[in-house]
């Protein structure tokens, strides 16, 4: 009978044993589900690690521009012979771990995991998108390997941002590069009917950051919004807007800047936004009060809406409505 007493106490002594171990390992799992994940920085290809010998690679350099929203840009070496893969886009976030971005109807997933990055569509059928930014028989598609050391500067492509949009059967290639330490932008179009466009802008102490295409005024023919940010902490935003003409050429469109506006300049001291609304462009920016810092506005947020207009000369843009909030 004491045998047995003590082998009941036994018993029950390993199952609370069992119950309170089964508690910790579900504590610890719960805590490693929900640790946070750091997507930002550079992942590189496999033969990074071999560059010195000669060989290719592509890196992926991920950036935060909104909440849950991620800049991604693809680029390859480019000192010994062109660049093989460029690509850019703004992927919104799924969930902690995956990102997405859609590109003419296609989905293209951004997988995080264990410090690497898998770049994949989400159907199969649409993996050959993959290989559109890439020359030869290369795709952006893979996996990279995130890098602590900043990333080999002497070899990489100095593609700043580029960026390839279609609507209504016309297509625009645009693209941002440094150069000897300035900043140019270049535009060219494919697919216009009489006159194709391919120009050269210098955007010194701008960096494009955005663009978008929609026809604002409905004419059966696209307008390119190509938007800039100047470097430093005032960060005023600028864009640079053209016109299709009946889908047989382009021309530019004229945009008053901000602080020469004098409809909506009181108070704007930079740090705005631009976007398409529907048929109208969409400009937000903070209202600094007298004595504000360039870090802390204390007027609210003005909200601009343009629209596309015909002018005396050309197309130009024109304040439609303000709102302050």
């Amino acid at each position: 009978m004491e045998n047995n007493f003590y082998l009941i106490v036994m018993v029950l002594f390993l199952a609370i044993s069992c119950k309170n171990e089964t508690k910790k390992i579900e504590k610890v799992s719960t805590t490693e589900a929900t640790e946070e994940v750091n997507v930002l920085g550079d992942y590189v290809s496999e033969d990074y690690s071999k560059r010195s010998e000669g060989y290719d690679w592509v890196a992926v350099s991920i950036t935060e521009t909104e909440s849950n929203l991620l800049n991604i840009s693809v680029r390859s070496r480019a000192d010994k012979k062109e660049p093989t893969c460029t690509f850019d886009a703004v992927a919104k976030k799924v969930d902690d771990k995956v990102y997405q971005t859609q590109i003419n109807g296609k989905t293209i997933l951004f997988e995080f995991n264990n410090s690497q990055i898998s770049i994949t569509t989400k159907k199969e059928e649409d993996e050959g998108l993959l290989y559109f930014y890439c020359s030869g028989a290369a795709s952006i598609g893979g996996t990279y390997l995130k890098i602590n050391a900043p990333l080999d500067k002497s070899q990489i492509d100095k593609t700043k941002f580029s960026r390839v949009l279609n609507l209504q059967d016309v297509g625009f290639n645009i693209s941002s590069i440094e150069k000897d330490g300035k900043n140019t932008l270049t535009i060219f179009t494919f697919g216009l009917k009489e006159h194709e466009y391919n120009e050269t802008f210098d955007i010194e102490g701008e960096e494009v950051i955005n663009a978008e295409v929609e026809d604002l005024n409905s004419d059966g023919s696209p307008e390119l919004f190509v938007y800039t940010q100047s470097v430093g902490s005032g960060s005023y935003g600028n864009v640079y807007v053209f016109s299709v003409n009946n889908n047989k050429s382009m021309s530019e469109v004229y945009f008053q800047p901000t602080a020469e506006n004098s409809k909506i300049n009181k108070g704007y001291m930079g740090h705005d936004e631009f976007s398409l609304v529907e048929n109208t462009l969409g400009q937000r920016f903070p209202i600094y009060k007298e004595g504000d810092t360039n870090a802390e506005p204390t007027g609210g947020t003005r909200q601009v809406s343009y629209r596309l207009v015909e002018g005396e000369a050309m197309r130009k843009l024109e304040v439609e409505k303000i709102t302050d909030y």
